[in-house]
């Protein structure tokens, strides 16, 4: 969604409506499935890395270990109306967030008595969804849009979308971070728009806040009346890294890493994403084709999901190792990467064995945050960590253990300074308080120096 203040969401207003005709005839022969298929199976050379098709019991809300809600009219400290000027709360309420019993996930927006609009936003908790080196990344959902058209469809911008790891806790670097708008449409238009956001706000080399987009009509029958299949596709195993955007399998919009400079591309491309389901209210994009709420439009009309999944395919035999999905194994291998948030550090492509990424340039006042690691019964007296170090001579610090909360005492740490350069990768262990239970790690960095001193590419626990 865009932001007009520099936040991210789905920005496209103003995306002039690009055309596309020509691909309605190549897309003619797609399939429309019931509403309640199961997800498909992942084509050979695909695993599947996240999955949830939404079965459960009708009235309940989404699975708490898959996705978080977003609530209120902005994020903690983030622009107002979610950036984008819709004018929607956003609620956990079943009214508004809720599986039907059918194996659909349904969000409908609502308006009480007063006039006030209510509707719902989830996220997944993980945000690690990113290619493998030289691999590839499918972010994918089959859902129906709100089935409602004309002047009752005013103000609806239901949207399936991913944005960039960074923002999550800072909310203030977008577009930079980098935002994929695999489906979003307004007005009850039969028309899908695909966006990549990156660069700078305004202007820049990716035309913000309008972003890189294209749009097409839905295939078959309308994007309002039928099931459709929304997709993109991260490709690391091309030169250039392209990230194309399907619908029912058509590919209708493709952006690739040299249409803007190597920095900007970097930069919204060196990190993991996290995925958003949402139906806004009003706001920039309703506005550019015609018009926000009025007293014509009509509530109640969801945006229909049946399955959100993640897959991946690797590249030349090596890449990162999936994180875990949910909970983590304090005594498995914690990929640094992974984590749920953090502030100063950076992703990179690493040459330690097993490849994959670690997280650097990490200097005095740094974190990263794991959520929910569990130690089980059988306390955990040791932490073990493989990290490198550049820094020149004199400068080093110290990685922390905290339980909990940033401000928390360290439970156990260890100094590390040049191991021989960033990428010259050694495991450290360290002695740590006995910890039992489920706690939400955070790795933490103190250095009297302001210069980067540490890499680390994972991290466990022992007894």
């Amino acid at each position: 969604m865009s932001a007009t203040s520099g936040i991210p969401r789905r920005r496209r207003a103003l995306i002039a409506v690009l055309s596309t005709l020509g691909l309605a005839a190549a897309a003619a022969a797609a399939v429309t499935l019931p509403a309640n298929a199961s997800a498909p199976t992942p084509p050979t050379g695909w695993s599947q890395v996240f999955l949830d098709d939404f079965t459960g019991p009708a009235g309940t809300g989404v699975d708490a270990t898959n996705w978080q809600y977003s609530t209120g009219t902005s994020y903690p400290g983030g622009p107002a109306n979610w950036g984008t000027g819709e004018v929607e709360t956003m609620t956990n309420s079943t009214g508004n967030v809720s599986l039907d019993g059918n194996g659909n996930l349904r969000i409908t927006p609502l308006r009480d008595s007063a006039g006030r609009w209510t509707s719902g936003r989830i996220e997944t908790r993980r945000t690690d969804f990113q290619p493998p080196a030289g691999g590839k990344l499918r972010i994918e959902a089959r859902l129906q849009m709100p089935n409602v058209t004309g002047t009752a469809a005013e103000g609806y911008w239901p949207a399936f979308w991913a944005l960039g790891a960074p923002y999550r806790g800072n909310y203030q670097n977008w577009p930079g971070v980098g935002e994929l708008d695999v489906m979003e449409n307004v007005q009850g238009l039969n028309k899908v728009w695909a966006t990549m956001h990156c660069g700078t706000n305004p202007g820049g080399p990716c035309n913000e806040t309008t972003g890189i987009g294209n749009s097409v009509a839905c295939p078959n029958t309308t994007c309002q009346s039928g099931f459709h299949t929304y997709a993109t596709e991260w490709d690391r195993s091309v030169s250039p890294e392209a990230i194309r955007f399907y619908v029912d399998g058509v590919n209708y919009h493709t952006v690739t890493a040299n249409q803007v400079d190597a920095t900007t591309w970097n930069n919204a491309t060196n990190h993991g994403y996290f995925v958003i389901l949402n139906v806004a209210m009003g706001g920039a994009f309703p506005d550019a084709f015609g018009g926000g709420l009025d007293g014509d439009t009509q509530p109640g009309h969801p945006m229909v999901v049946d399955y959100v999944q993640v897959l991946q395919a690797a590249g030349g035999g090596s890449g990162t190792t999936p994180p875990p999905s949910g909970s983590r194994d304090a005594y498995g291998t914690i990929q640094a990467e992974s984590y749920d948030s953090q502030s100063g550090t950076i992703t990179e492509t690493t040459t330690d064995s097993g490849g994959g990424q670690n997280i650097g340039a990490l200097a005095n006042g740094d974190w990263a945050l794991y959520k929910g690691v569990k130690f089980g019964s059988s306390a955990a007296t040791q932490f073990n960590a493989r990290v490198a170090g550049g820094a020149a001579g004199g400068v080093s610090g110290l990685v922390e253990v905290r339980l909990d909360s940033r401000s928390a005492a360290p439970i156990g740490s260890f100094a590390v300074g040049n191991t021989g350069g960033w990428q010259s990768w050694r495991t450290i262990p360290a002695n740590i308080g006995a910890v039992t239970g489920t706690h939400d790690v955070y790795l933490t960095f103190t250095s009297g120096q302001p210069a980067d001193f540490v890499n680390v590419n994972w991290f466990s626990f022992g007894h």
